[in-house]
């Protein structure tokens, strides 16, 4: 996947389903992997099998994620999410299906006066993507 060193990184902080999340949006985007994972061992600071830390990229771009030993009080937002820019009417569908099945839709796809097709979802980690098709 060429070079995963940028300047900038989106860092995710689940508690339990990192390896989950990756896994499922990989699935989603073309030219997407975990470039690499640590896991909890037995007696370490987090439960066994759990994401210590990961990088994994979504079409090229790169971001981190962990899954935290520790319990907190708060989670993902929608006033943070991941925008995307789709280029056909199939992938915006079938993006927005997929991270809106057991998430939460924001706003269901449709006209807008700023876009032709928009949709805001909440997937089912709590992550909130906003999904776009690209203005011919």
């Amino acid at each position: 996947m060429g070079s995963t060193k940028q300047k900038i990184t989106t860092f995710f902080m689940f508690e339990g389903k990192a390896e989950e999340a990756m896994n499922f949006y990989i699935s989603l985007f073309d030219r997407s992997e975990i470039v690499r994972m640590q896991h909890y061992g037995p007696n370490e600071a987090g439960a066994e099998g759990t994401v210590v830390q990961a990088l994994f990229s979504l079409n090229g771009q790169v971001f981190m994620c962990i899954d935290s030993s520790v319990k907190h009080n708060f989670t993902f937002t929608p006033s943070m999410s991941l925008y995307v820019t789709c280029e056909t009417e199939a992938e915006i569908e079938r993006l927005f299906g997929r991270l809106s099945d057991g998430g939460f839709v924001l706003m269901p796809l449709g006209a807008y006066p700023f876009s032709e097709k928009f949709g805001w979802v909440q997937d089912k980690f709590g992550v909130s993507w906003q999904l776009n098709l690209e203005k011919k």
